[in-house]
């Protein structure tokens, strides 16, 4: 995962208001690892863009 490359090319600003333990815990995994927050947080939403591609219209169709 370190070698992996996030964040390239045009960059939107994102502001959401999330649960204060949330935070807390990537501020703690970013300390802990070196990675970048906003690195962290990218491959999470990522993660979850994957796993829920139904959330954007995009469910396999079964025949």
């Amino acid at each position: 995962m370190k070698s992996q490359v996030h964040n390239e090319g045009e960059l939107k600003d994102l502001n959401v208001k999330i649960e204060k333990d949330i935070v807390e815990s990537f501020e703690a995994m970013a300390k802990n690892s070196g990675i970048p927050i906003e690195d962290l947080v990218v491959t999470a939403l990522k993660r979850f863009r994957v796993s829920h591609g139904d959330y954007m219209g995009k469910t396999p169709k079964l025949d």
